[in-house]
Order: structure tokens, then C-alpha cells, then sequence
């Protein structure tokens, strides 16, 4: 009988063994494993990246001039809504935008189609003042980008989708914006993934080397997805089980009380 109890310690530690080892695996745990990771893809760029319009991109082009009347036909028609408030009631102006469909393209008043996919914000702004100048002499445009999306995943502290207001954001910002890397994070193992004429590029950062600041994808274009790829210590402990130490130490509690009966 005594036998049969002296076993007890022996099946309390193989069951601490068995919870503690069932823990997660890279396999199940980090994204893009299957990706080639090289920055020779995106080595046509330099640090001093500026953005393109891409298709799927909303802009807003205003032209403006001293006798607005003049340039009035080149803008798109603003609508505008009133707010329910009362003596408070306020007049909101909705502004119209721009969407470059697949081909690069944008309908302008006046000028029709026009390709502007694929260019900067300054040869877009020179394109436009030749066509616009044909009309009109003395006048201003403006072009924004108001949906330039940034999204941030893995092992950040607020991992998500940000939007970007000035249309220049570089990695170390986009971290920031994020919260940082939790003490999880692979500092040396930041993946991106950048759509460059409709094709899928890839390349890794490295946050231990100083020289990340000079690499050709140090600044973020419109889009792009940053992914943190989570250390060995995270991906273990990933499926661990909060009750797992009550577990144990309730089936340790159990065989001590056995063990004690027993050798009375």
C-alpha cells in the first residue's frame, strides 16, 4: 500500500511537467513566416523618400486665387449641413475629394481626366499649375493626402491602424505612435511589407544597429504594415493557462494530504 503512495510525488511532478511544457509554438504564433524577407527589393528607394500617389488614394486639390470667382470651376462643389442645436446650430462645409482610381487616374473640372498615380506631391502641383495655367494666371493649388494609413502589428503596445496628417512619417515614429515594443518585441526583427506598382515588397528593420536611420525604408509610404515579430520567451508562454499554478498547487496540496494519511 505504502508503495502505491510513495508513487504519489512522482505523479504529481509529471503532471506539472505535462502543463508546464505545452507551451506555444513559432509555427502557430508569428505571421508572415513564409515571406522572403530581403531589403534588396526595395533598394531602388532612398531615405529621403517621398511619397507617390497610389491608386485607392483620396486627395483634396484646392485652387485658390485673389478673385476666387476665376478659379471657382476648377474646385470640386463643397456641400454644406447644419447641425441640430438649437440657438447653437452650426453650418459644417463637407468637402468634396478626389479617389485615384486603378489606372492612376482622377476626374478634374475643367481639365478632365488626368493621370496623377504615380507622382509626387510636387510634380503633381507643377502638373496641374501647367494644365490650370492655360485658363488662369495668377492662382494657387494645394494637394493633400488624407488617407495615408500606416498599420502597426505584433508586439507593440497599441498595435492598429493610424492615420498620418503631414504625409511623412519614418519607422521610429510609427513605433511611437504604437506605444513602442513591449519587452517582447525582436529589436532586431521588424518586418514590412509595402505595395510598390501593385506589387507586394518586403524588408526587415534591425532597432540594435544605428544604421536602421539610413535604411532605404526608413521612411513609411502610404499603406504600409509594420509587424513586430515576438520573441522565444513570448511565443512559449503563449498559450499559458492563467489556472495553471492553481492547478499545480492544488494537485500538490492533494498528494501532501494522501502522503500524510497514509504514513500514519
Amino acid at each position: 500500500m505504502r508503495k502505491q503512495f510513495n508513487n504519489i510525488p512522482k505523479l504529481v511532478l509529471v503532471i506539472a511537467l505535462v502543463v508546464l511544457s505545452s507551451c506555444g509554438s513559432r509555427k502557430n504564433i508569428v505571421y508572415f513566416q513564409d515571406e522572403p524577407i530581403t531589403n534588396e527589393s526595395l533598394s531602388q528607394l532612398d531615405n529621403k523618400f517621398e511619397i507617390r500617389y497610389k491608386p485607392n488614394d483620396i486627395l483634396t486639390i484646392d485652387v485658390s486665387a485673389e478673385v476666387a470667382e476665376s478659379v471657382s470651376a476648377f474646385n470640386l462643389p463643397v456641400a454644406a449641413y447644419d447641425t441640430s442645436g438649437g440657438v447653437n446650430t452650426q453650418t459644417n462645409i463637407l468637402r468634396q475629394t478626389y479617389l485615384i482610381d486603378p489606372d492612376g487616374n482622377i476626374e478634374f473640372p475643367v481639365l478632365g481626366t488626368i493621370k496623377i498615380g504615380g507622382l509626387t506631391r510636387v510634380e503633381a502641383t507643377k502638373m496641374l499649375k501647367e494644365k490650370i495655367g492655360e485658363y488662369v494666371k495668377e492662382f494657387i493649388v494645394n494637394i493633400r493626402l488624407i488617407n495615408f494609413t500606416i498599420t502597426v502589428l505584433g508586439e507593440v503596445n497599441r498595435p492598429g491602424a493610424y492615420t498620418i496628417q503631414d504625409e511623412r512619417v519614418s519607422l521610429t515614429e510609427a513605433l511611437g505612435l504604437a506605444g513602442d515594443l513591449t519587452i517582447y518585441g525582436k529589436r532586431n526583427n521588424i518586418f514590412l511589407i509595402r505595395e510598390v506598382d501593385g506589387q507586394k515588397k518586403y524588408a526587415k528593420y534591425d532597432l540594435t544597429s544605428i544604421n536602421v536611420v539610413n535604411s532605404p525604408v526608413y521612411y513609411l509610404s502610404q499603406n504600409d504594415v509594420i509587424y513586430v515579430e515576438p520573441n522565444n520567451t513570448r511565443v512559449k508562454t503563449s498559450t499559458y493557462n492563467p489556472n495553471t499554478g492553481v492547478l499545480i498547487s492544488a494537485v500538490s496540496t492533494l498528494a501532501t494530504i494522501v502522503a500524510i494519511f497514509a504514513f500514519r
